[in-house]
């Protein structure tokens, strides 16, 4: 799964001489929290957040009139506030790298850039939620397990074998990082499979069943 596969495109912009107005309805009108800021190539010069745009408005204890407020601001052009230090993704970018620099760098979106720096796309923490909830298969009916599991070579062949053996099959798999360094957390979601039988047969198999539920 790359950043292609996940994010909006064709995605809107504005340029740097955007007023401070245009830029907010246009994040109004269509829900957006933030707007790749592009000069007349459509190459990504910077970009402009909602809480960028917020921060600018004057403190409402501000000894300044209503018409002065307005008159500011609607000269305020969007190259004053916008951030110009950009961190982007390419469309070959996997998504699981362009979540963890969205984490390391606590925003929660990235602009996609083609080899000229040209916008073409975005990437939100949106995108990347639905991709998780998709990948563990959620919201779909089954049997989800968690198990503990040690970090060893042939623990998934195991597991999808016994599913197989007592007629299950897989929906989903997710790995984690367990307690301890030499274990791994596995949530699995199988179906057509009765769980007593299978977390018998896998605590027989000295497999750690941490839950199971249907859902």
């Amino acid at each position: 799964m790359f950043v292609r596969d996940r994010m909006s495109a064709p995605v809107v912009t504005i340029t740097a001489d955007t007023s401070f107005p245009d830029a907010l309805k246009l994040m109004r009108d269509h829900q957006f929290r933030r707007l790749p800021v592009v000069d007349r190539k459509g190459e990504l010069v910077g970009i402009i957040s909602e809480a960028d745009l917020l921060h600018a408005e004057p403190s409402s204890a501000t000894s300044l009139s209503i018409w002065e407020v307005q008159y500011l601001l609607i000269k305020l052009e969007i190259k004053t506030i916008m951030t110009k230090e950009v961190v982007t993704a390419t469309p070959d970018t996997p998504v699981e790298d362009a979540a963890r620099l969205m984490v390391a760098n606590k925003i929660g979106g990235l602009p996609v850039v083609d080899e000229q720096d040209r916008v073409i796309g975005i990437i939100t923490e949106t995108d990347i939620f639905e991709t998780f909830v998709e990948m563990l298969a959620g919201g779909r009916p089954g049997l989800r397990l968690t198990l503990r599991v040690p970090e060893r070579k042939g623990v998934l062949a195991t597991l999808a074998t016994t599913i197989f053996e007592l007629g299950g099959s897989i929906e989903s798999v997710g790995s984690f990082y367990g307690e301890v360094a030499a274990e791994r957390e596995l949530v699995i979601k199988v179906r057509d499979v009765n769980k007593e039988q299978l977390v018998g047969t896998l605590e027989a198999l000295g497999e750690h069943v941490v839950d199971a539920r249907d859902v």
